[in-house]
């Protein structure tokens, strides 16, 4: 991810440094390939472009790739898939067991409610499940940010720190706190 620029040049330069971006395309990369691993045993048919493409928000820039499959049996509900994708390599890494124990071993505190599966199912399967990555809890006059950053080869710590604080940025801009108060 990287944060949009109210400048059109500078925007247009911070997309394209994304895009390519070795250590942000093998970040990407990454989850996708989870994710088809994921879905492949649920799927007759799985499209996994080769390529991400370029998304924005009005804040940030993420790369994108729609997966598009077709279910094996009409059986399968959404919630079996969810499961099934729960947790992406984007939030705890990858491979699993092995980034959960680092993080219990690197990380002193508890996450809580840090992340993930929000969605619906309805009594026939259908529904849409979308992983919560940026997230908030709050409790009376109090609000704690949650946000993160893929690390991996290539990865710096000024750069993760850029990454997360633009995060952080869209969130406190989203509860009404402007630039000036975030500079």
């Amino acid at each position: 991810s990287a944060p949009r620029s109210e400048d059109p040049e500078e925007d247009q330069r911070r997309a394209n440094a994304l895009f390519s971006s070795a250590k942000d395309r093998h970040e990407h990369a990454v989850v996708i390939e989870a994710v088809a691993n994921a879905l492949r045993p649920f799927c007759k048919t799985l499209s996994v472009p080769e390529e991400p493409s370029l998304i924005h928000t009005e804040t940030m820039w993420h790369l994108s790739t729609v997966i598009s499959g077709e279910l094996s049996s009409p059986s399968i509900t959404s919630l079996e898939l969810a499961l099934a994708l729960h947790p992406t390599p984007a939030v705890c890494g990858t491979p699993t067991p092995l980034a959960k124990k680092a993080i219990q071993e690197i990380e002193s505190f508890e996450r809580g409610f840090f992340t993930g599966m929000v969605g619906w199912c309805d009594d026939e399967g259908d529904g849409e499940w979308i992983v919560a990555i940026r997230c908030a809890e709050v409790e009376d006059y109090s609000l704690r940010l949650f946000a993160g950053a893929g690390v991996v080869e290539g990865s710096t710590p000024e750069g993760e720190l850029a990454e997360t604080s633009a995060k952080f940025r869209t969130m406190l801009q989203a509860i009404g706190l402007n630039n000036d108060i975030l500079k």
